[in-house]
């Protein structure tokens, strides 16, 4: 059994068949690519995969994109997906890294324990020649338990007081030309820039190849910004997407003081009381 949070291709390819196997497929793509991940997933997908839907496994009662569900909306959307507390579970997407290490956390913080992320995700899986499919199985419901760890949780109260000066470390992994206000915002009236005092770390510069960096790069970059073992890090992006896949390279570090502020820039930048920084720093 894998103790690392990614597993390999090869991995997977090996333990296709296990029976305590759960395959989740968690792409989710933003609204400019025009792309469908479900109709996607319906057409090609790892055999024995189910969809994990991060827009439905979302709270429905706020206008803030696929926010964390209830609990218990989590746990009867989720365990029907066949995942339960006694399953290993794999979590990919057809970006390579992208929107699987969200699904990853999410499982995570509500309790699961023996989840992982696809390496390279589907993209690695089809260029190496493994099997896909477009027949959808049905699986038996999960038996899932647990709770939402609000530890690993940020929210707007907790973010203005590190932007006040309480400890902690904003890392922003959007594209480096959205945190300068360089590039405009994909949502609609949103404005541009960054949390002042926020650091710059991209998801796409913690990858190479649609994979994860190698460790030793992993801690170059985390250094680089500032990050030392004692830091509160806290992970943001445009919709609390990306930063999962922030959070999860600093947990492939050992670094475990971090979590994910679920509003990111879609709250900050939509308000008109939350301060903006703009420019590199």
């Amino acid at each position: 059994m894998p103790v690392t949070p990614l597993v390999t291709t090869q991995w997977l390819r090996d333990n296709l068949e296990r029976s305590d196997l759960v395959i989740l497929d968690a792409s989710f793509h933003l609204a400019a690519t025009q792309r469908d991940p479900r109709e996607e997933f319906r057409q090609v997908h790892i055999p024995g995969a189910q969809f994990f839907d991060i827009e439905y496994i979302a709270d429905p009662t706020t206008d803030l994109p696929h926010m964390l569900p209830t609990d218990n909306d989590f746990i009867e959307k989720v365990s029907a997906l066949g995942v339960g507390n006694d399953k290993t579970i794999v979590v990919y997407d057809a970006c390579g890294i992208f929107s699987a290490p969200r699904a990853w956390w999410m499982l995570r913080i509500f309790g699961l324990e023996n989840v992982h992320v696809l390496d390279g995700g589907l993209p690695k899986w089809q260029a190496e020649g493994h099997p896909v499919t477009d027949k959808i199985t049905k699986p038996a419901r999960g038996t899932l338990t647990g709770a939402l760890d609000r530890s690993k949780v940020y929210d707007l109260d907790v973010v203005q007081e590190v932007v006040n000066g309480a400890p902690g470390l904003i890392l922003d992994a959007r594209g480096r030309g959205r945190f300068t206000a360089e590039d405009p915002e994909p949502r609609e009236g949103m404005r541009s820039g960054h949390m002042p005092g926020a650091k710059s770390v991209p998801l796409c510069d913690l990858l190479i190849d649609g994979c994860y960096r190698p460790l030793h790069e992993l801690k170059t970059i985390f250094t680089e910004a500032g990050v030392t073992p004692q830091t509160r890090a806290v992970c943001t992006c445009g919709s609390g997407v990306t930063a999962a896949g922030v959070a999860l390279a600093l947990t492939l570090t050992g670094h475990d003081d971090h979590a994910v502020y679920d509003g990111s820039w879609s709250e900050w930048g939509s308000r008109s009381d939350t301060p903006i920084a703009t420019g590199a720093d």
